[in-house]
């Protein structure tokens, strides 16, 4: 599926409102809008993070103010709380749409991907009684690592990383937001499950009811039998 992605460099002031408020004042920034609903706004500094951002689906109202200006209101509703980030553009400097084609998708190095495949033939080693339904279950957002039952019969969703950073945290989040919203899948609730996990990670999956599981892969090599496999 073709992915067109809109990019907009302009003066702006954004203001965050929801489960908190946060403000930046108006400087030159690049705006991100992306297919899949989700709007990032970025600096020149900060590393690859965006200043803030708003995850998928949301709406985008653009207006102008009394002032003549063009404002953007984006809004994303989770449950019954809605989140809302108003963008206000003083200057649009440039304002372009470009189409990336067809993504493959991220390729997992060795490891990581060994991981996913003994985590699928032994997703018990994670929590008692937890069962493989799907690898690679596709979302909008991408493909959530495993899709697992547990021993009551609920949905659980697991993202596998060598790893465990904040990103994988809020991937994570944002599979489960999405999943949450299918009437045959909810409640899912999620796993983060990692060699190493980043003591921030922890407790931000912690706070976001995610639970925790460090893996030893070099165990669960051991439990891999090639003599049992077809192929």
């Amino acid at each position: 599926m073709s992915l067109p992605v809109r990019l907009v460099i302009a003066r702006c002031q954004v203001d965050y409102a929801g489960r908190l408020t946060a403000h930046l004042p108006m400087a030159t920034r690049l705006i991100l809008v992306k297919n899949d609903g989700s709007v990032l706004i970025h600096s020149d500094g900060g590393s690859y993070k965006p200043l803030n951002w708003m995850s998928p689906p949301c709406k985008i109202a653009e207006a102008i103010n009394d002032e003549g200006a063009i404002e953007w209101t984006v809004t994303s509703r989770n449950g019954t709380s809605e989140d809302t980030l108003r963008i206000l553009l003083e200057e649009v400097i440039s304002d372009s749409i470009h189409d990336l084609g067809v993504d493959p998708g991220l390729q997992k190095d060795g490891v990581e991907r060994h991981l996913q495949e003994l985590l699928a033939e032994h997703p018990a080693t994670l929590a008692d009684g937890l069962t493989l339904v799907r690898r690679e279950y596709p979302t909008a957002i991408g493909p959530v690592d495993l899709m697992c039952r547990d021993a009551g019969g609920r949905s659980v969703a697991v993202e596998i990383k060598r790893r465990g950073e904040i990103d994988g945290v809020e991937q994570l989040t944002r599979y489960l937001a999405l999943l949450n919203r299918d009437s045959r899948l909810r409640p899912v609730r999620g796993i983060f499950a990692a060699q190493e996990i980043k003591p921030q990670a922890r407790v931000l999956a912690i706070d976001r009811g995610i639970t925790c599981a460090v893996v030893d892969y070099n165990a669960l090599r051991g439990m891999d039998d090639p003599s049992a496999r077809l192929f």
